[in-house]
């Protein structure tokens, strides 16, 4: 073959490898275009993991060129919706937009009807986890955690149900600060459990900020501290809990472990096994989705904060919190919340 040959064959062969990139993407683009997304919610309408699902999706909708809607699958606390999605065509048309933190603790607790396996969804990001506050009464005398630490009485802490979030918060922070704890179901949600402390009916809540910033706002509670090692944006003048109190290490994993769950947080997810191309496609146009000034925009005026995590870090804290505790470490865990039962 001819000099001019060879060198005709390696740019066209170049090309091609450049070429492919563009294909697959246009390939991705054409699928959507004029087809029906879904977001699944594993609640009823009106929530707010509802109310963010359809804050995203018109977003959403424009960079795919498709109508993205929402559907509510309520039902078990999100599992319903989760086992369904878990066994769903891997065709990119359905994901959710689940609490992963309700998801990690199902998973990790062994609570049945959780029938899927965290660590193997496909993930398209994080839009938020925001941190839980500790909070008690507006008038309280407790004012700092150290007074709760010198105080000794059986706290009282509101919760929703067995096994939800505002029990599972305090049933990690009565083990770690190895407090005298009664973790009191039966409020409907966070709003009546901070309203119960208010009146003196419980010592505390532990509630997701956004929550907490609307309650301290109203002078109806006063916030110890947040449960991370990261401040609350919102809570800037108080101290974390690692802050608040000097930790052991045994202590310190209790916290971090709770954070790291609700380090998950709102996931953006899609059933196991979806072909890469597409998977690489949807996560590029959410997160161009979620980097929307506008959107950032509406979120902010209505206290739904937009914080974008990549689907990489997403998955990885998956997996810290599913895959990669020991035996003993789980055991631990299923009996901490099984406090609150």
């Amino acid at each position: 073959m001819s000099a001019r040959g060879i060198a005709a064959g390696l740019i066209a062969s170049l090309m091609c490898c450049f070429a492919a990139p563009a294909s697959a993407q246009d390939s991705e683009k054409a699928f959507f275009a004029g087809k029906t997304v879904r977001i699944v919610v594993g609640s009823g309408s009106g929530g707010g993991y509802d109310v963010y699902a359809r804050l995203i999706a018109p977003y959403l909708g424009k960079v795919l060129d498709a109508s993205v809607i929402v559907e509510n699958q309520p039902g078990a606390g999100g599992l319903i919706s989760l086992n369904r999605l878990y066994v769903s065509p891997a065709d990119g048309l359905t994901m959710s937009f689940a609490n992963g933190t309700s998801a990690a603790f199902a998973q990790i607790t062994e609570q049945e009807g959780a029938r899927f396996d965290l660590a193997k969804f496909d993930y398209l990001a994080t839009v938020g986890a925001p941190p839980g506050l500790w909070l008690t009464g507006y008038d309280s005398p407790i004012r700092e955690v150290k007074d709760v630490l010198a105080t000794k009485k059986k706290w009282q802490w509101g919760a929703s149900g067995p096994a939800d979030g505002l029990g599972n918060g305090a049933a990690f922070a009565c083990e770690a600060l190895k407090l005298d704890c009664q973790i009191v179901p039966g409020y409907q949600g966070s709003n009546q459990a901070a309203l119960a402390v208010t009146r003196g009916e419980m010592d505390f809540v532990y509630i997701p900020e956004s929550s907490a910033n609307n309650f301290v706002k109203a002078k109806q509670n006063h916030a110890l501290a947040t449960m991370s090692r990261k401040k609350s944006r919102w809570f800037l003048d108080r101290p974390t809990i690692h802050e608040a109190v000097a930790l052991d290490a045994d202590q310190q994993w209790l916290f971090d472990f709770l954070s790291g769950v609700e380090d998950l947080g709102r996931l953006m997810i899609l059933p196991p096994g979806t072909p890469k191309a597409r998977l690489a496609y949807l996560q590029a146009a959410v997160k161009q989705t979620l980097a929307n000034p506008e959107l950032i925009a509406e979120g902010e005026r209505t206290e739904r904060i937009i914080e974008y995590l990549d689907p990489e870090h997403s998955h990885d804290n998956a997996l810290a919190v599913v895959s990669k505790v020991t035996p003993e470490q789980r055991k631990r865990v299923q009996q901490i919340v099984s406090r609150n039962k």
